[in-house]
């Protein structure tokens, strides 16, 4: 299946992009699962029925069989639109396609991260993430994501990622006199990925000039 990425006009200049997922094939169940019995029943009903009800059933069966196929399509075009996304600065949450709604959350604000997973889901690497953040909704819920668990490891990185990077830009605009101390902590943060070539270079030019 083809990917649609999360537009890059949705980023700001100075913003990462660490995941962009789609849902966990599972989405697709409830329609597949659709598809398949009406066919199965029909391939049945066309064997052992002849005459007028074998013509009757049948056509009720492709009536069934086509919607079912709709509805698979339905659930496709919602799959390729349908984004959850770290940056380096925020979760981002976008679904639809001629209408859309979406949840962003900056980092800052996320107090915990959770997932969850019935035995099942763990058999299929699927399951749910419930973010708690300092705002008015509080709770979200995000449904159907691939490696809940690596996702909730890689978002505390992020946010521990953003604070080092606040943590040395103050640092860096406090005036320190040891400038040479300065740019090797800058260089380590780099080699760590804390931050980018990009953010260093700023960062750099902030404390030499």
């Amino acid at each position: 299946m083809r990917t649609v990425p999360l537009p890059r006009k949705l980023l700001n200049d100075y913003e990462t992009m660490a995941l962009d997922l789609h849902p966990h094939w599972w989405f697709f169940a409830a329609p597949v699962a659709a598809l398949t019995g009406a066919i199965v029943v029909a391939l049945t009903a066309l064997a052992t029925l002849d005459g007028d009800a074998r013509r009757i059933v049948g056509w009720l069966l492709l009536a069934v069989i086509v919607v079912c196929a709709g509805w698979l399509l339905v659930r496709y075009v919602t799959w390729t639109t349908t984004n959850f996304a770290v940056t380096s600065h925020r979760l981002i949450y976008r679904s639809g396609v001629l209408t859309k709604k979406g949840v962003e959350i900056p980092l800052e604000r996320v107090n915990n991260v959770n997932f969850h997973q019935s035995l099942f889901e763990r058999m299929i690497a699927a399951g749910d993430l419930l973010i708690e953040s300092a705002g008015l909704d509080g709770r979200q819920r995000f449904t159907d994501i691939k490696h809940p668990e690596r996702v909730q490891n890689l978002i505390h990185a992020q946010i521990e990622a953003k604070n080092d990077r606040r943590i040395t830009s103050d640092t860096v605009a406090s005036g320190p006199v040891d400038v040479a101390t300065q740019l090797e902590r800058l260089a380590a943060l780099r080699d760590r990925g804390v931050l980018t070539d990009d953010e260093f270079e700023v960062q750099k030019r902030r404390l030499l000039g």
